[in-house]
């Protein structure tokens, strides 16, 4: 079984999302950063505004358009703390 990243998309209201992910995609004031299982610990300043994208077991996509806050990476998951979180609505795929 592939190894699977712990996740929580919280906003200073309340916890947005959680669950387990294959990948998450967030836009970093660095530019674009991809996490996968066992990424090195980092601490990143989302870019104001900003996207998170989880990519859930099997492929699915969950987005959030956020602003300000910060992505935590840790050997523990990743956690995501912003201001504001606002769901995305899926691209229709062709």
């Amino acid at each position: 079984m592939a190894k699977l990243l712990q996740v929580e998309l919280v906003a200073v209201e309340e916890k947005v999302w959680s669950g387990q992910a294959e990948m998450v995609i967030a836009r970093t004031t660095e530019g674009e950063l991809g996490v996968l299982p066992s990424h090195a610990p980092l601490l990143g300043q989302l870019a104001n505004p900003g996207g998170v994208r989880i990519i859930l077991p099997g492929g699915e996509e969950v987005a959030y358009e956020v602003s300000g806050g910060f992505l935590s990476v840790t050997t523990e998951g990743v956690t995501v703390l912003a201001e504001t979180a606002s769901p995305v609505a899926p691209a229709a795929r062709h």
